[in-house]
């Protein structure tokens, strides 16, 4: 994955890591940073996504602006926007570019609306009861600048379609995060029965509508035909929906065994285990509250592994990440189009 990247970087003139750095570097940012340095010794979420912005291992905080701006690329100038060529570098629009950028500033800003603890669950370890209370109102402030920049950046690029799709792809957000919280409580993560169509339907919610309408708009910037808007949203859309299956399918493929990694009882591979468990079987194996009995989650992801959920789960991967390619199709060959073909085989790969 990192590789693939790495290379697909190239591609698009920069490394588009500059483009959370050039936010950070700002004077405000800077602030901000200095008032975060307070909640060290604590263990606030908002600490861990600080330090997401400077170094990210996995390369998944600067994804979704990489693959606005290869698409961009591969797609290149349109009829309609010929006297706009001069405009470009690297094969990219400038206002492409911005759009990268607003994407990534609405992504961040959610990962930092994301910092935000419970304080009613708070434990002694956590750190000082005030410190946490002021990391939230971090978070909540720091997050409503980024999301008030993105918003400002919106709407100089002065395309009313491009501000409408970008608008309702904020919507789509809003609607996953908050379906999200309100099933996070145990109660109803043990209780819950969503299916894998419902799944499907919250995951584009949460995790694909920002960079399929991303892509889209991107298009639309370029006044490329609505054939050629729809393959854009088409492969953002299937591409992260591969993204956030093979996430989920971590837990279950690592090769290592003593390698025991956390899973959520509402990712793809335990939705799939439970419709072919059968929902009075699937209460029954889950038995009492596993917070109270480490033992029966270890059993549980044994059983998930042994069970079918895992390679439905692998073949949900791999359709979306098909669907992803045929949509690419409808671009010329380019390395932009191949880089973007490549971040598909890196995430419906597996051991």
């Amino acid at each position: 994955w990192s590789q693939v990247v790495s290379e697909a970087e190239k591609i698009v003139g920069y490394p588009t890591s500059f483009m959370s750095l050039r936010c950070l570097l700002s004077d405000e940012l800077s602030n901000i940073a200095m008032q975060v340095r307070k909640l060290v010794g604590t263990k606030h979420p908002l600490l861990d996504t600080a330090r997401g912005f400077v170094y990210d291992s996995r390369n998944n905080l600067q994804m979704r602006g990489l693959v606005v701006l290869l698409i961009s690329k591969a797609a290149g100038p349109s009829t309609a926007e010929l006297s706009f060529q001069h405009d470009m570098v690297s094969g990219i629009y400038s206002s492409q570019r911005s759009l990268a950028e607003i994407t990534e500033l609405i992504h961040t800003a959610f990962l930092v609306h994301r910092g935000i603890v419970n304080i009613g669950e708070l434990k002694s370890c956590d750190g000082p009861l005030k410190d946490m209370q002021f990391g939230n109102k971090m978070a909540v402030l720091s997050g409503d600048f980024l999301l008030a920049n993105a918003c400002t950046s919106l709407a100089q690029l002065q395309n009313t379609k491009v501000v409408e799709l970008i608008s309702s792809a904020i919507g789509d957000l809003v609607q996953g995060i908050y379906y999200e919280n309100s099933k996070s409580s145990e109660e109803n993560c043990l209780t819950d029965d969503i299916g894998i169509s419902r799944w499907k339907e919250q995951v584009f919610l949460s995790h694909s509508a920002l960079l399929a309408k991303s892509c889209q708009a991107a298009m639309e910037l370029a006044k490329h035909s609505a054939e050629i808007q729809d393959m854009a949203f088409q492969y953002g859309k299937h591409m992260s929906m591969s993204h956030k299956l093979h996430s989920d399918l971590q837990p279950f493929v690592k090769e290592s065994s003593s390698d025991t990694m956390a899973f959520s009882l509402n990712s793809a591979p335990a939705i799939l285990h439970q419709e072919f468990l059968g929902r009075e079987a699937w209460l029954k194996q889950i038995g009492e509250p596993l917070h109270r009995c480490p033992c029966v989650f270890q059993q549980l992801q044994e059983a998930i592994k042994a069970g079918k959920g895992v390679t439905s789960a692998i073949d949900l991967c791999r359709c979306h990440g098909n669907r992803a390619l045929a949509a690419l199709e409808r671009f010329p060959a380019s390395e932009a189009r191949d880089a973007l073909a490549n971040i598909v085989y890196a995430v419906t790969r597996f051991p």
